[in-house]
Parts: structure tokens; sequence; C-alpha cells
């Protein structure tokens, strides 16, 4: 895909980011039923929605909607820790929107995504390999903070996370097809 930036399509990156950002932390917050560890881990119907925005929106709306997303839930559910929902948590979770976004959303154009085939493999991987590595890193802080065991922490938040971004290629695909005659969106993934 041809790369085209203006300083308008990167600030409708982040508005986009922050719209989405909100709404995954929102969602995540009141419409997840089954909490695992209650205030730290619960099932995460809605993980898919940072690389989606990534692949779908580019890197930075994705990157800011995982990452106001981890913020934005952590508040609502009382779960705010400043050291782990910042850096830890926040920035693995953004890393599940961005690292979709750079090596998939950048290197095709939403009627390719809409096509599917090959594109569908290649999106479900990179979105696997962001989300194992937020595990790692919100593991991590969570270990290093004295909140949860670390191999305890990869065990049940992989479980909470892992099958609903593995939605990712099929909602992408959904989303890129509605959203294919939209101009400015290709123009703002660049």
């Amino acid at each position: 895909m041809e790369e085209v930036k203006s300083g308008n399509s990167v600030l409708k990156g982040i508005i986009y980011g922050v719209v989405f950002g909100v709404l995954t932390g929102v969602l995540w917050a009141y419409l997840n039923p089954i909490p695992i560890i209650p205030g730290m881990i619960h099932l995460r119907l809605f993980s898919f929605i940072p690389p989606v925005v990534g692949i779908i929106f580019g890197m930075r709306a994705g990157f800011c909607s995982g990452y106001i997303g981890t913020v934005v839930w952590a508040l609502l559910a009382g779960a705010f820790l400043p050291l782990h929902s910042l850096i830890g948590d926040g920035i693995g979770v953004g890393l599940t929107g961005l690292i979709p976004a750079l090596m998939v959303g950048r290197k095709y154009t939403l009627k390719q995504i809409a096509e599917g085939g090959p594109i569908m493999w290649e999106s479900l991987l990179w979105s696997l390999a962001g989300g194992v590595i937020m595990i790692i890193l919100t593991c991590g802080s969570m270990a290093v903070l004295g909140i949860f065991d670390f191999y305890w922490a990869v065990f049940w938040i992989g479980l909470a996370d892992i099958p609903t971004i593995c939605l990712t290629p099929f909602i992408a695909r959904y989303l890129a097809g509605k959203l294919q005659h939209v101009n400015s969106i290709d123009e703002m993934r660049a």
C-alpha cells in the first residue's frame, strides 16, 4: 500500500484510537461477565478490538485503542494501579493493536483485507504474536510489582484473551468489506 501521510491523517488515527479506546474500556468493564481472578483478570470477550482497530484504522488507532482501553477499564473496574496500568498492562495491550497494524494493516488495502485469503492467516499470526507479547509484558509487570505470580498470570490471561483474539481476521475482513469505499480510511492507515 502506498504511504500517504498528512498531519490530518495522523490526527484522525489518534482520534479514532481515543474513541475506540474508551469504547474498549467501557465494554471490558461492563460487558465481561466472567471474572477469572476478581479485580485483576476477567474473560475479555472484546480482546479482538485493539488488533481489529489497528488493522482497519492504522497503527496509531490500534495502539491507542489498547492502551486507553486498558486504562479506562482499570479505572472503571477499580483495578487501577499506576505502574501496572500505565506501563506494563497499558503498553502490552497497546501492542496488541500496534503489531497487527504494522505487519498486516500497512501492507494491504481495505479491499485486499476484505477479499481474505492468505491475509486471514497473516492477521491471525500477528494478532496472536501481539497477544503473546502482551501477556508476557502484563504478567511480568504483575510479578515485578508483587500482584500475581508470573506463571499463573500467563495461564489465566492466556485463557482469558487468546481465544477472542483469534476472532481478529474474521472481524477485520467483515469490517474491511463494509469500509473499503471510505477513501479517508486508507489514507489514514498509511
